[in-house]
């Protein structure tokens, strides 16, 4: 049975960041690094695979560990983390994983014959003297492979640039043949690097990190993170290695640029690093990205919104949902896990661009994402410390004859949520919450106007309180 699709698209549970999506066989294959739940770092966890029906986007199913870090011959004991990696399924029909360790300049591959089944160790990306890419003098570190092959050719992207970092000039791409190993082209440059952009239409969007590559039509869609983090951008050319323009924006994880329902520069959600590519499903192009959950940078969830491609081939910015991938807005009646807000913010106007800036999470002034228990504990998500004046933003509903809304809510707090249908917009009702230490529900009559909704979730009152769902009747 066909399932409603959340933002995000996994469980609340599962920390997949960095997400390359691909349709093999009719099913979507998500590959991603592997954050963990508190984690204390980066990407912690072994590769796993997700997979859905390419025609059923709510409805995902774990494929199960792919590959160890333990795998990697340099990494015997495990104490490297496995960074971002791609896949591609290569001339011979097998399938590709590249990546690489948080501690190693070159590029690992592993193989497999299925696109999810268990990878193996494969080899290291090497010039054709044997030198692995990454440690010829004058190559700068490898970082965050993006591949694709066409025909005999597999053409991989790799590179981190900081901003002010000189040694780092950009991305660079190579043309391996079809062993998948050897180089037979590069490397070269694909864009500029912040230091080196001046003229080149990439100012302030310079490229920072996440690679990625896809092809529609006759165009090649560079993706990449700029150097602002939490914006994946494109550069669009009509070669795989050469003559790459700057595109735009597609997609920011606190939905910065975007004017159509609030200030442009006002962000909505807590952003950070971002990384994720584009994909078509049945017929429908698509963006991976990733949100940054429990006010850290370490407990990345993936997120997927439908994209508009102009007829000269650009790309209109996406919006940030609760509905990415279902294909239009959700059912505007039943119960919605409160794990699903796309939008976060506080009523000061204070709220921070990124997850990372020191010491802001440590006041505990500003709500988020997450779960009870430890990593791995199949646990729903839930708002958490919402206090007076912060809301939570959950777009979009049909509603039709909505009367009656309930919320599912625990803490120390006493007031009431005001439910509203725009996040500066009158409120509709108000319903009275008090102190719980168990989730309790809190009902109220309030009419919801028919049509396409957002719905915004306010707490006025003292204390904070967490909401786990919201119920529409």
């Amino acid at each position: 049975m066909k399932k409603q699709a959340f933002n995000p698209y996994l469980p609340s549970w599962e920390y997949i960041p960095d997400g390359e999506p691909y349709v093999f066989d009719g099913r979507v294959y998500v590959y991603g690094s592997h954050d963990f739940f508190r984690g204390n770092a980066y990407c912690l966890g072994d590769y796993v695979c997700w997979s859905a029906p390419e025609t059923d986007l709510g409805n995902w199913r774990c494929e199960g560990t792919i590959y160890r870090k333990t795998q990697d011959p340099a990494n015997p004991d495990g104490s490297m983390c496995l960074y971002a990696p791609d896949v591609t399924r290569g001339p011979d029909g097998r399938y590709y994983l590249f990546y690489v360790l948080d501690k190693l300049p070159v590029v690992s591959v592993a193989v497999c014959d299925r696109p999810a089944g268990q990878y193996e160790f494969y080899g290291y990306v090497h010039y054709p003297d044997g030198t692995r890419l990454g440690e010829r003098e004058g190559d700068e570190p490898q970082f965050d492979p993006g591949v694709m092959t066409e025909g005999e050719k597999t053409y991989l992207y790799t590179g981190f640039c900081a901003v002010g970092d000189v040694s780092r000039t950009g991305p660079h791409g190579v043309v391996l043949g079809p062993d998948m190993l050897t180089i037979e082209e590069g490397p070269v440059r694909i864009a500029p690097s912040q230091p080196f952009s001046a003229g080149s239409g990439f100012e302030g969007h310079e490229f920072f990190e996440a690679p990625s590559i896809r092809k529609r039509g006759d165009l090649y869609y560079f993706v990449y993170s700029s150097v602002v983090m939490y914006e994946l951008c494109y550069a669009v050319s009509r070669s795989p290695m050469s003559g790459f323009v700057y595109g735009g924006v597609i997609v920011a994880n606190n939905d910065l640029h975007i004017d159509r329902y609030k200030p442009a520069e006002k962000p909505m959600f807590y952003g950070g690093n971002n990384h994720g590519s584009i994909v078509e499903i049945d017929g429908k192009w698509y963006i991976f990205y990733h949100r940054h959950t429990d006010g850290t940078n370490f407990s990345r969830q993936g997120c997927i919104e439908p994209i508009e491609f102009r007829e000269d081939g650009s790309i209109v910015q996406a919006e940030m949902t609760s509905c990415g991938g279902n294909g239009g807005p959700l059912e505007g009646k039943g119960t919605y896990p409160a794990y699903i807000a796309c939008q976060l913010f506080t009523a000061g106007g204070e709220d921070p661009l990124t997850t990372g800036a020191p010491g802001e999470w440590m006041d505990c002034r500003f709500p988020k994402i997450t779960q009870d228990g430890r990593d791995g504990d199949e646990n729903p998500g839930y708002v958490a410390n919402l206090r007076a004046g912060a809301s939570a933003g959950f777009r979009y509903f049909d509603c039709r004859g909505v009367r009656r809304v309930t919320v599912r809510v625990r803490g120390y707090c006493k007031g009431a949520f005001c439910v509203r249908t725009a996040w500066n917009g009158p409120a509709l009702g108000m319903i009275p919450v008090d102190f719980s230490n168990v989730w309790k529900d809190y009902t109220a009559e309030i009419a919801i106007p028919d049509g396409v909704q957002s719905l915004y979730f306010t707490y006025e009152g003292q204390g904070a309180a967490n909401l786990a769902s919201f119920t529409l009747e």
